[in-house]
């Protein structure tokens, strides 16, 4: 019997492996620390696995679900939102380009940046602490981050990009290609596979395309609250 590929549950794999310190639960299911994301995972289907999603849930808050399935229904949540993701996986060389920008890394001392760039563009959940899931890089211009892109979700063997946004002021010019390559090329470097989460009917979808990512599988992306 084939085992399950680790990017059908990234969360829990993330969760359970390089990123385990960036969470907190126990061994049935984990969360990210919520000044980080809301992201979360139970290790199984099982009714004590999802009673201890459940228990993470804490009143008045909510937990984001990725998972090539439907979750159950966790007890005492309701389910506030629930759609389905294209999941892309780059599995091929990137294409060439010369077209370079003078990038700048970014760290906790632009978190407030960054998470102000976020809540801008709204390129998916963003939180005060993100920026400690992995490696970002931005362009700023005269002081301001005005583009950014980074990584999220790390099982092992594969890293999520995220957070590709420009402020509207300076789209067109080419700024999110040139900083997705950067990110691309540091998880490469690293003999890792490249993967990310978009919405089908995203028009960034054919950018994707053209760096070389192809669907691998649609994904269940639900928000559960209590």
């Amino acid at each position: 019997m084939t085992a399950p590929h680790p990017l059908d549950r990234p969360i829990w794999h993330a969760l359970t492996g390089r990123q385990a310190a960036l969470g907190e639960g126990g061994v049935l299911a984990r969360r990210f620390a919520p000044n980080i994301n809301f992201f979360a995972a139970a290790a199984d289907n099982g009714p004590a696995a999802q009673a201890a999603l459940s228990a993470l849930v804490v009143p008045g808050g909510q937990i984001g679900l990725v998972e090539a399935a439907p979750p159950p229904l966790l007890p005492g949540t309701r389910v506030t939102f629930q759609t389905t993701l294209h999941q892309m996986l780059l599995d091929t060389p990137l294409p060439a380009d010369d077209h370079a920008v003078d990038w700048v890394p970014l760290g906790q001392g632009d978190a407030a940046d960054m998470l102000a760039l976020a809540q801008l563009t709204r390129p998916g959940p963003f939180f005060a602490r993100t920026g400690l899931m992995g490696d970002f890089v931005g362009v700023r211009r005269g002081g301001a981050l005005i583009a950014m892109t980074g990584e999220r979700f790390k099982p092992d063997g594969f890293t999520e990009i995220s957070a590709v946004c420009t402020h509207p002021d300076w789209r067109g010019q080419g700024y999110g290609v040139a900083l997705m390559r950067v990110i691309l090329g540091r998880i490469r470097s690293r003999g890792e596979t490249a993967f990310l989460h978009v919405y089908p009917d995203n028009p960034a979808t054919a950018l994707y395309r053209a760096l070389g990512f192809s669907v691998r599988r649609e994904m269940i992306f639900t928000i559960v609250e209590r």
